[in-house]
């Protein structure tokens, strides 16, 4: 979660004056959490902050102005959460948004308090973006960028299933790989990179080392040869489309080409998750949470280190 600036960017350039409304604080129980936000333009919305009457409200009201306001999400809004939630609804168009350049988005009235320039002195210091969080009055939010790099050979019917799900997260950067342009759907989402090669396999010395892989295209042929050179490159994860059976030959294959067995054993295959079934979007399902389950469990490990 953080403030999604390119992707406003884009909407500003597109619709002109915008509004943001981001959870700013929250008290008790509430639909979603601090940080998350939806942007409102005139005849349109861009993301959620969940809510259902409270979203209707902020949505219909966000092009009024500026403010931050407590909701009382019981009594005011016949929710049945209990809780509180403070919104903060911001105007901004693409000047303004020309003028954010620091990793670390920090607004509010009058002079930066005190808490909020030692949050940023740390920030500068141990280079660890802050969470979300309405101080002192200020709203402190690290400006969202990508920090997983994931590399998706394939664009057939899990391929495109898998892109739509993940191309959502505003921490990931795909980068899409097939052997023709045709293959590819004629709209993009915003943080996918389609690149078209007649040769897929010679991509991969380009990849970054810490990036991720989803090895899924139409040929098992193909899948082989890419499995060989991630093998020959380095990766932080790779995961094949498959069976056991096709594992268990790729393996011997693998092997053949020179890899060792603790080499081979880094890559996954299948991946999914069986119990939810082999239709593309069950499958793009079973792997992003997958992913995601990744994500918690590194955070959880930064969390007990500190």
């Amino acid at each position: 979660m953080g403030f999604e600036l390119e992707h406003m960017k884009r909407l500003a350039a597109e619709h002109g004056r915008i509004a943001r409304v981001v959870i700013a604080d929250v008290k008790g129980s509430s639909p979603r959490e601090v940080g998350a936000a939806m942007i409102v333009w005139d005849g349109g919305q861009s993301g959620t902050i969940g809510g259902g009457a409270l979203e209707l409200h902020a949505a219909t009201h966000a092009l009024d102005g500026e403010k931050l306001e407590t909701h009382a999400l019981g009594p005011a809004l016949g929710q049945c959460c209990g809780g509180a939630v403070s919104l903060l609804t911001e105007i901004y168009d693409t000047k303004r948004l020309e003028g954010i350049e620091a990793a670390v988005w920090a607004r509010g009235p009058g002079d930066m308090p005190l808490p909020v320039r030692r949050l940023l002195a740390k920030t500068r210091n141990e280079g660890i973006m802050p969470e979300p969080a309405l101080i002192d009055g200020w709203m402190v939010e690290a400006v969202a960028k990508p920090t997983r790099d994931l590399w998706i050979w394939g664009a057939g019917h899990v391929g495109r299933a898998l892109v739509n799900v993940l191309a959502p997260l505003p921490d990931v950067a795909i980068t899409w790989i097939d052997t023709g342009p045709e293959r590819f759907p004629e709209t993009m989402p915003e943080n996918v990179t389609a690149v078209p090669a007649a040769d897929p396999a010679i991509l991969v010395p380009h990849a970054p080392n810490h990036a991720e892989h989803l090895v899924l295209t139409y040929s098992h042929a193909l899948d082989l040869e890419l499995c060989h050179a991630l093998l020959s490159h380095d990766f932080k994860f790779a995961g094949v489309i498959g069976s056991k059976t096709k594992w268990a030959r790729f393996r011997s294959r693998l092997a053949a080409l020179g890899h060792t067995d603790a080499q081979i054993a880094r890559i996954t295959c299948p991946i999914g998750q069986k119990a939810l079934g082999k239709h593309p979007q069950a499958i793009a399902v079973g792997v992003a949470t997958a992913l995601l389950e990744e994500k918690v469990q590194k955070n959880q490990q930064e969390d007990r280190v500190a």
